[in-house]
């Protein structure tokens, strides 16, 4: 039903390809104009740097400056989809959020703190074990800034990414292919490959692409199974969130005043593989002995029709 939802609306497949362009492609341009701007002002300032080095422009600000800077496209992208959303398909863009009447953001939290308290055990874990690739990086007033700066734009952030991948293009695809499978791919692929130029991808290889694609379909299965973003809205911002405020290194997209510094060589290892083969398909079993999920073949296999030929099978 969550999919289906879109029938109720304008739902012609020139709205969704005009729509992403319009508000992923186009916030992404628009959004990087301050930061472009922000590179403007230090080259006339007498600063020098290659521009075609990602690494040389990251330096030039400090740390809670330049998240903001990289945070802003998000936010923008965010209100372009909800107006879009509104106006060009006349459609409520809480339906993006849920198919059920009220909003369960008592699943949200439980998704969040599940996730956060793994990543905290994780990283201290790995501190525990790898001492020497970590650094103490923590100062109080700077953390401060950027805790402050992190619960208000890394919610907007993932927030923007799961409504226009697991919600907006979700069911775009879904109610123009007919099933379901068709969007769970390629949501799945699309939300991997557009991290492609992460510099992370850039240090550690393609390899890193399994973590992102494989984290895509993890999101997109629960919220096909929960018929709703309330989990993947809490991992997605547990996940970007904890991993801010807790540790940092010179080659990640998220440069911040964290807690540690990672001053290990970039390497593809367990790390990578160990969340999408094992710990994900843990969390899907938690999710789904929690909120009863049944009907997996249909959920995620079945076909996508009209609420009224549904109503008419029944």
């Amino acid at each position: 039903m969550y999919i289906a939802q879109a029938f109720y609306f304008k739902h012609e497949l020139w709205r969704y390809i005009l729509g992403f362009l319009v508000v992923f492609i186009g916030s992404q341009f628009i959004g990087a104009i301050p930061i472009a701007i922000a590179v403007a002002v230090k080259m006339l300032q007498g600063d020098q740097f290659d521009l075609n080095d990602q690494w040389a422009v990251f330096s030039l600000f400090d740390p809670n400056v330049f998240l903001v800077l990289m945070l802003i496209p998000f936010a923008l992208g965010f209100l372009a989809l909800v107006l879009w959303v509104r106006l060009v398909h006349q459609q409520p863009f809480r339906s993006l959020h849920s198919a059920k009447q009220t909003l369960n953001w008592k699943k949200t939290g439980f998704a969040f703190g599940i996730w956060a308290f793994i990543t905290i055990v994780f990283v201290m874990g790995d501190y525990y074990v790898s001492p020497g690739d970590y650094v103490w990086n923590f100062k109080l007033v700077p953390f401060l800034i950027m805790f402050f700066i992190a619960i208000v734009l890394i919610p907007i952030q993932t927030g923007f990414e799961e409504y226009i991948f697991r919600g907006y293009l979700m069911q775009g695809i879904g109610v123009r292919a007919g099933n379901r499978w068709v969007p769970l791919l390629g949501t799945s692929l699309l939300f991997g490959l557009l991290h492609i130029f992460n510099p992370e991808v850039d240090k550690i290889g393609y390899i890193a692409l399994v973590s992102y694609i494989g984290s895509g379909l993890f999101l997109g299965i629960i919220t096909l199974m929960d018929d709703g973003l309330e989990l993947a809205l809490g991992f997605h911002t547990a996940n970007n969130l904890i991993t801010v405020l807790l540790v940092t290194a010179d080659w990640t997209v998220f440069q911040t005043n964290s807690i540690l510094k990672d001053v290990s060589a970039p390497s593809a290892g367990v790390d990578i593989f160990i969340p999408v083969f094992l710990i994900y398909p843990l969390l899907i079993f938690v999710f789904a002995r929690k909120y009863g999920w049944t009907g997996w073949r249909e959920k995620l296999f079945g076909n996508v029709v009209p609420p009224q030929e549904m109503q008419r099978s029944q």
